[in-house]
């Protein structure tokens, strides 16, 4: 079967660190590379799960969870537009005392 060569770009102290490690294992690191090419074509998938940051409607689906199950009583409208007043003069007051 042909050969061809892959350049893959790795920051110097983590392929040392890689290359220590696959030689624990008893292989060199092309050999990990070709293992780890070969599962992925097994599986159809990475063998490992890649996760993102959560987006925003998680974060407040999560919130909103946390909220739903605590014992604290809701906000008003108006105690909410209070507590944005406040916060917002808060910050005025910061930026006023750095100039």
């Amino acid at each position: 079967m042909a050969q061809s060569a892959v350049t893959v770009r790795l920051d110097s102290e983590l392929k040392s660190q890689f290359d220590a490690l696959c030689e624990q294992f008893g292989m060199s690191a092309n050999t990990a590379f070709n293992i780890f090419v070969k599962a992925v074509i097994r599986s159809r998938s990475i063998p490992f799960t890649i996760k993102g940051s959560p987006s925003a409607m998680d974060l407040f689906m999560q919130q909103r969870s946390v909220t739903e199950s605590s014992k604290e009583q809701e906000l008003s409208l108006d105690e909410i537009n209070a507590e944005i007043r406040a916060a917002r003069e808060e910050l005025r007051k910061k930026k006023s005392a750095k100039v």
